[in-house]
């Protein structure tokens, strides 16, 4: 603790008695400052206790004091030290009376005591007080260490709660509480999720203060690269001394070394990832278990998904266009204890997730916040929606991890042609071939096959685009299509050999049969 007025007043060698003012002794004193200006106030900041003679005063002026005292409450002077014995033989009733009306404490000084005396035992108590502080935040700094190093970050919350009387919470990336001390505060630090995720928008090293009617709380965020890997929140009920600062700041040294991996470990980690994927595609998965050993758990010998990511080209330039990606699905699969693979992959990202996880819905989640966003842009703009496009295999083992890939390029190919933030290619197994007739350059292709009919029957003389998808509804049966036309199935004959001789294909090959009705359907008459 500082020195306060009191501890001054119990000061043996000062001899100080308290003349006004005994409510108020509990005040911490910043300095001892001796000053005879009739207005020392513009010389002040706040928390000092002034020493006087009133040598320039009129000590003996009620008004005159009143002012006199009024400045130096209003500025923050915590105290008034008045030595007797020098200009007045006693403080004169005036200056008590104005000490008194305003609640500043008013110390009377006996003539053997200097006031440099007085500084002096101010100064060796703050040095006393940081000493303690520092002392105190050296022995928080071993605690908190032991604690990391035998309980984790669970541990080390456990320790910094305890040392600055309050609690504390980590964030992973995300912004998703990962642990907080005591269990109580989980509630309370999930209702700071967006100042979290406001936090992580900053450049690191970043801090915020969020001041509530229960408590105040610190947040800072952990990691030393350009976006911070995690964060930590301290509530107190009041600010944070210097012990607790010492502690605060070894906490967030700490859970730096913790959760930021070593930069060539990460790079070395990233290349077995990278063999082990080519190994896998490779059609060789014994060989990549050889090489993951039990870097990626059980990862390898359980159903996963393989997700392919890729920038369309035109999105916005970014340095790292597939870290938000990235860090929502590790968010994810660390929270459920899920083991993945990241790899970039020349300029694709390829991720193993487990099948049915957490990492697996967070790469939906993280592309449904995608076409979110692009769906509230501004007409004519971007969006967040194209920032990145994605593709779902179905469930795979390591021995179809070639096929998986293949997979997930078709379902990423369908999503650059539809404009779409992710498909799944189950999605198109499961559906109909017919909307991918939706294609620019299959239009294209039907209109070319078909413009002949359609200009002919543009003419009045028949009606072969209609007797054509009639004729091949029905698989070639003439009664039943010509039924449908209501015309004599001679008629339809005629028309079907004029298609013939009009296009120069025959209707008896099946490939001509079916590019002609695909054509009708990707036409807009066909789809109508």
């Amino acid at each position: 603790m500082p020195p306060t007025l009191a501890s001054l007043v119990h000061h043996s060698a000062l001899k100080l008695t308290v003349r006004a003012g005994e409510d108020h002794l509990d005040a911490p004193v910043r300095w001892a400052h001796a000053s005879e200006l009739t207005d020392p106030v513009p010389y002040m900041e706040g928390g000092e206790l002034l020493l006087i003679t009133a040598l320039k005063l009129d000590a003996e002026d009620p008004e005159a004091m009143s002012r006199y005292v009024k400045r130096l409450a209003a500025a923050g002077v915590v105290g008034l030290g008045f030595a007797v014995g020098v200009h007045y033989k006693d403080i004169p009733e005036a200056l008590v009376a104005a000490a008194a009306d305003e609640g500043l404490p008013l110390l009377e000084v006996p003539r053997r005591t200097p006031f440099l005396a007085i500084s002096k035992a101010v100064s060796a108590a703050i040095a006393a007080d940081q000493y303690r502080a520092v002392t105190a935040g050296f022995a928080a700094q071993r605690e908190l260490t032991k604690q990391a190093l035998s309980d984790g970050p669970e541990g080390l919350l456990g320790a910094l709660a305890g040392q600055v009387d309050g609690w504390a919470a980590l964030y992973d990336a995300s912004g998703a509480v990962v642990a907080t001390a005591p269990e109580w505060a989980s509630r309370r630090a999930a209702r700071l999720t967006t100042d979290v995720e406001r936090l992580r928008d900053r450049a690191a090293p970043a801090s915020a203060v969020v001041a509530g009617a229960e408590d105040r709380v610190e947040l800072h965020s952990i990691g030393t690269g350009r976006r911070p890997r995690a964060a930590l929140a301290v509530g107190t009920a009041s600010t944070l001394g210097t012990a607790e600062r010492y502690a605060l700041h070894s906490a967030i040294a700490l859970l730096t070394l913790t959760t930021e991996r070593n930069r060539s470990l990460q790079a070395a980690e990233a290349r077995v990832g990278s063999a082990v994927l080519r190994m896998l595609l490779a059609g060789e998965p014994d060989h990549a278990r050889t090489v993951a050993g039990e870097l990626y758990g059980s990862l390898l010998d359980a159903p996963f998904r393989l997700v392919v990511a890729e920038v369309p080209a035109s999105a916005p330039e970014d340095d790292d266009p597939f870290a938000g990606l990235t860090e929502a699905v590790e968010s994810a699969a660390a929270r459920a204890g899920e083991a993945l693979l990241v790899v970039p992959y020349g300029e694709r990202l390829v991720l193993l997730v487990v099948d049915g996880g957490a990492g697996a819905a967070a790469c939906v989640a993280y592309a449904q916040t995608l076409e979110a966003g692009r769906s509230e842009a501004p007409e004519g703009g971007a969006g967040d929606g194209t920032a990145l496009l994605l593709g779902l295999s179905a469930p795979a083992g390591p021995i179809a991890a070639a096929t998986a890939y293949k997979q997930a390029d078709q379902a990423l190919s369908i999503a650059r042609r539809r404009g779409r933030a992710l498909v799944e290619h189950e999605d198109l197994a499961a559906g109909s071939v017919l909307p991918l007739l939706a294609d620019d350059a299959v239009r294209a292709f039907a209109d070319g096959l078909l413009r002949a009919l359609y200009e002919h029957d543009a003419t009045g003389r028949g009606d072969l685009v209609a007797s054509l998808r009639a004729w091949l509804s029905r698989h070639g049966q003439w009664d039943a299509a010509a039924a449908d036309l209501g015309v004599h199935r001679h008629t339809l004959r005629y028309r079907m050999r004029r298609v013939e001789e009009i296009l120069g294909r025959s209707l008896d090959d099946p490939d001509v049969r079916m590019e002609l009705w695909l054509s009708l359907k990707a036409t807009s008459s066909g789809t109508e």
